[in-house]
């Protein structure tokens, strides 16, 4: 498994994230959302310092204020010139993977379900081909989330071959519970591309560092170490939630 983390969730610039990830032999999971709204670098001045420093990069696609399953044709058809930018930049930065958000409904009639599910199958048609790999993330977190259980994600990826899965442990939990994380990579282990780990205690989408709540880690460690893709580290605390997350996970820190 190749292990990253997000400055974004660890509250870190660019300065001391690259710092901190050359340090303990780790890769960064760019936010793309962070690159719309504030004047960061550039992906190909984030890949020369990567390149320097021994430090790849997943990138996370956007996903405030964006729907790809809009009712709405104008509003999802902006989700999709986003999406599309977005590739470009993770293709200038030489990203291993993206991750991409499935999107919302705001009530669940069967007709806005409905449309919805095409909505964004048209939006995942309309990403094709893709310039690198992109995983779909299991989110579930709240009732406007389109796509619950890991039915509802295997189907939609049984149709779209070209995607992959993107197993956020923490949503997992929220969703189902302690065997949550494990139903998913039962479910969709063979279309597992990346990994989101954090914790929390059940109830909400904390981004504990990793052991700190009710997430199984003791089963789904021996999972992880078979595992040949990449993971990124979602992990609140700054750079000791990082190195506390490393630890439990038995990795260097």
């Amino acid at each position: 498994m190749r292990l990253g983390y997000s400055p974004f969730n660890a509250e870190m610039g660019y300065e001391e994230a690259f710092r901190l990830a050359a340090e303990l032999g780790l890769d960064l999971e760019v936010a793309y959302d962070l690159h719309e709204a504030l004047p960061l670098p550039g992906p190909k001045e984030l890949w020369a310092t990567g390149e320097a420093l021994g430090v790849g990069f997943t990138l996370h696609l956007p996903f405030v204020e964006l729907n790809p399953a809009s009712l709405i044709p104008s509003v999802r058809k902006l989700a999709e010139e986003r999406l599309l930018k977005a590739l470009e930049f993770g293709e200038a930065l030489g990203a291993r993977v993206g991750v991409l958000h499935t999107g919302q409904v705001p009530v669940r009639h069967p007709l806005a379900l409905s449309l919805a599910r095409e909505a964004l199958e048209q939006t995942l048609s309309a990403l094709l081909p893709l310039p690198f790999p992109v995983a779909l993330e299991n989110l579930a977190l709240g009732e406007e989330d389109l796509l619950k259980g890991p039915e509802a994600l295997r189907d939609l990826l049984g149709r779209f071959p070209q995607y992959g899965f993107c197993l956020d442990v923490g949503h997992a939990l929220v969703e189902l519970g302690p065997r949550g994380p494990l139903l998913y990579w039962e479910a969709l282990g063979e279309r597992l591309l990346h990994l989101h780990l954090h914790d929390n205690h059940g109830r909400r989408d904390d981004h504990l560092p990793v052991g700190a709540g009710r997430v199984p880690w003791e089963r789904l460690t021996p999972l992880l170490r078979g595992f040949s893709g990449t993971a990124a580290l979602e992990v609140g605390g700054g750079a000791g939630g990082v190195r506390r997350s490393l630890a439990r996970l038995g990795a260097p820190a």
